[in-house]
């Protein structure tokens, strides 16, 4: 056989492989959500003219066509096993494995959106609530305690400098040397709730109801689980383990959703059956919802201004108040929080991940 003949084989061959798979992705029925990237995966765009001209189309198709790609998770797991065992790669996804935890590159600091966080908090501060006691607080994403020559990560002494310089009338509760890398899941972005009492002591002292937590925890496994960080690096680590820490006044207590108008308890196990298992704690990211402690020894309420980290912390914070307001600002704007809530006389915290100060662009 001649190598013409060889090579028009071979070429056909491959032809009639892309046909087929191009066939198969257009035939097949779209996947809803990614288990192993706990997200929901990009919808077919419409179609308008304007989308067309602005280009958004193209950019959105593509996305489309790179998520509803088949066999897409196997696709991701070689990629990412090419470039840790082949090419020699230390991340992956900027995805990297130190001391048998897997973290996030992030880098670098981006001061002019912990900037816009600031603007965000006091012109928050300054229309609602001027005339309350009113704390900020920042969570350190798992880099800051790395101290890893090999990876770099960004400043965290001036992004609290900046904050610290710019936010007016709030008083900042540092918690830094309160946490410790065990105190983060292996392979997920959050911190353990099991491991927060230092925290909780350090924010309820600062701001007047350590008192008030009196009743003690039972520490209760739930579920084994794998991270968000687990379907970027492919690589051998154990699970994680979702666990609660309750008590009587917790399992008493009541949250309501203004965004469904449900009512759940603080640990919503329904939870358990989706793709989030972190999901467990105040039934995951809502823009709005209220804890009610019936059984509170003091008539005071709280609101906290929040990112996914607080869903853990909270709960903790309970039996301090009977009622904990909780505004998510990713999902509904600030100026809409005077509809549901009366805004006079409440304690308020305002608590951000470094990851969200960083790309604060995401508040509304």
């Amino acid at each position: 056989m001649s190598d013409n003949v060889k090579n028009v084989i071979v070429t056909s061959i491959f032809i009639l492989i892309l046909i087929l798979f191009f066939l198969i992705n257009l035939l097949k029925k779209d996947t809803e959500i990614s288990i192993t990237e706990r997200r929901k995966l990009a919808e077919f765009p419409s179609i308008t003219i304007k989308n067309i001209l602005d280009g958004s189309f193209e950019e959105k198709f593509e996305k489309y066509t790179t998520d509803q790609i088949i066999k897409r998770d196997e696709f991701r797991k070689l990629k990412s096993e090419l470039e840790l065992y082949l090419f020699r790669k230390k991340d992956n996804n900027s995805i990297y494995m130190y001391k048998d935890k897997l973290i996030k590159i992030e880098y670098p600091l981006n001061e002019k959106s912990v900037l816009n966080a600031t603007k965000k908090i006091n012109e928050i501060q300054k229309r609602y609530f001027s005339d309350m006691k009113c704390y900020y607080s920042i969570v350190p994403d798992k880099n800051y305690f790395t101290n890893n020559s090999e990876y770099i990560s960004m400043d965290y002494e001036k992004l609290q400098e900046i904050m610290s310089e710019n936010i007016k009338n709030v008083q900042y509760i540092n918690i830094f040397d309160c946490l410790n890398l065990e105190d983060y899941y292996v392979t997920d972005i959050h911190w353990k709730q099991e491991n927060l009492q230092k925290v909780v002591e350090r924010i309820s002292s600062k701001m007047g109801f350590y008192d008030r937590l009196n009743t003690p925890y039972e520490k209760k496994e739930i579920i084994e689980f794998n991270g968000i960080y687990s379907g970027e690096l492919h690589t051998k680590v154990e699970k994680d383990k979702i666990c609660v820490l309750t008590n009587n006044i917790i399992e008493k207590s009541s949250v309501y959703n203004y965004e469904n108008g449900k009512e759940t308890q603080i640990y919503d196990k329904s939870k358990l059956e989706s793709y989030d298992k972190y999901d467990i704690y105040l039934s995951g990211n809502t823009p709005l919802i209220t804890i009610t402690n019936p059984n509170a020894k003091e008539d005071k309420e709280l609101i906290i201004f929040r990112d996914s980290f607080a869903s853990s912390l909270v709960p903790l914070f309970t039996e301090g108040y009977n009622k904990i307001t909780l505004v998510d600002i990713r999902y509904m704007k600030a100026e809409d929080l005077e509809k549901y809530v009366e805004l006079k006389n409440k304690d308020v915290l305002f608590l951000y991940s470094t990851l969200v100060l960083n790309n604060s662009s995401i508040l509304r």
